[in-house]
């Protein structure tokens, strides 16, 4: 990494510093032409970077929108959560109630008094798609499904879901039920950490139940893109969507889609902004914490410099074609009076490239700084009077 540092002067009276560090050429180039910036066609939309948490693509992410089947996600959480928690297994049956046989839809074929095991259930529900399915689950755990659509609710306002309303275990059309595209997303990372031991079902591409084979409507798991799930989901108020993730060479990418006019549109778009995602941006280790990003000047204290340390490792997702147009500054006011202890935030770390939003990140004194002694005060005092420029020759 080649660094070049410009010190700036603000006005006298107004004690500042900016340096910038430019021809941070950490990136790949890109044979062909790279997206500087990505749009789609769907009415709402979301895309993150896992590794870094960098979204590279929003459209109304945050507008209340219907859910579709997509609401089955937040079902086959609360199975796996029970799971985990050993209050169910994957061999206890549930009964078919005759609402459940008669829930129209999707479906995965289950009959009236049926008992079915849990791990049919949930691929009835993850790779079927069966809203029947869904129907015998929240019955079986909460009595009904309208108490177990109090507990999605609940569920996902405990997991970080900040405006999600479920009505029903289905996501079949109801009054009050909506979700948003980043509470998809955050869903879907919440299933992808919290459950990686039953997550594998949502790459499985058909399951078998009663003679009847269903494929997985997920169409990136047939697209070489590293897809290895979640849910497709369609109404005709909602249009057609997706929550999708794709992972390669250890970088995992979360794609919601939703608004689309066809199951063609959403499977060429989810499969061209994947294949963007990975193709035309980079994830690149910039700072490990700890190490030393720059050195602040200090006022009155001993030592006359203090280095600016990260608390966590920084990684930054860039366009790859990035390259000079890449820009850090680290911000601080100038010089820092002591003294100064260990750990407190004194700057700020700003990271600018054309097509991201900047990435900020405050910086912590890397050490301990005293108070100059009289004596000390006195010298620097009158160096700052002579001199200027924080007490030393400029």
């Amino acid at each position: 990494m080649t660094a070049i540092a410009f010190p700036n002067r603000r006005p006298a009276g107004r004690l500042a510093a900016a340096a910038m560090l430019l021809l941070f050429c950490l990136l790949l180039p890109l044979q062909g032409q790279a997206a500087s910036s990505l749009d789609t066609v769907a009415e709402e939309a979301i895309m993150i970077d896992d590794s870094t948490g960098t979204v590279l693509l929003e459209k109304n992410a945050d507008r209340p929108m219907p859910p579709s089947s997509m609401a089955k996600l937040m079902t086959a959480y609360i199975v796996f959560d029970r799971l985990k928690k050993g209050e169910l297994s994957l061999e206890d049956t549930f009964s078919v109630s005759e609402k459940a046989w008669r829930t129209g839809g999707s479906k995965m074929f289950v009959l009236v008094n049926d008992q079915v095991t849990v791990s049919d259930l949930l691929r009835g529900i993850i790779v079927q798609s069966g809203n029947d399915a869904t129907v015998v689950v929240a019955e079986n755990l909460s009595g009904s499904e309208e108490r177990f659509a109090e507990l999605m609710t609940e569920t996902g306002r405990r997991i970080g879901l900040t405006d999600s309303v479920f009505k029903n275990a289905s996501g079949l059309p109801a009054e009050g039920q909506h979700m948003t595209a980043r509470d998809l997303a955050t869903l879907a990372k919440r299933i992808v950490e919290d459950f990686p031991e039953h997550y594998e079902i949502y790459s499985e591409k058909n399951f078998t139940y009663a003679d009847i084979s269903q494929g997985n409507r997920n169409p990136l798991l047939y697209k070489s893109v590293g897809a290895d799930g979640l849910k497709t989901g369609h109404t005709e108020d909602a249009g057609y969507g997706l929550t999708a993730s794709a992972i390669q060479d250890g970088r995992r990418i979360y794609l919601v889609l939703n608004g689309l006019e066809s199951q063609n549109a959403r499977a060429r778009e989810a499969e061209r902004l994947i294949r963007a995602a990975f193709n035309d941006f980079k994830s690149v280790q910039v700072f490990k914490a700890g190490e030393t990003v720059a050195e602040a000047k200090t006022w009155l204290g001993s030592p006359s410099a203090v280095p600016l340390v990260l608390e966590e490792d920084l990684a930054v997702t860039l366009p790859r074609r990035a390259g000079e147009q890449l820009s850090m500054k680290y911000v601080y006011d100038e010089p820092v009076p002591a003294p100064i202890s260990k750990g407190t935030p004194i700057a700020r770390l700003v990271i600018e490239a054309p097509g991201i939003e900047p990435i900020e990140r405050p910086l912590l004194a890397g050490a301990d700084v005293t108070e100059l002694g009289l004596v000390g005060r006195i010298g620097a005092a009158l160096n700052y009077l002579v001199w200027g420029n924080g007490g030393e020759p400029g």
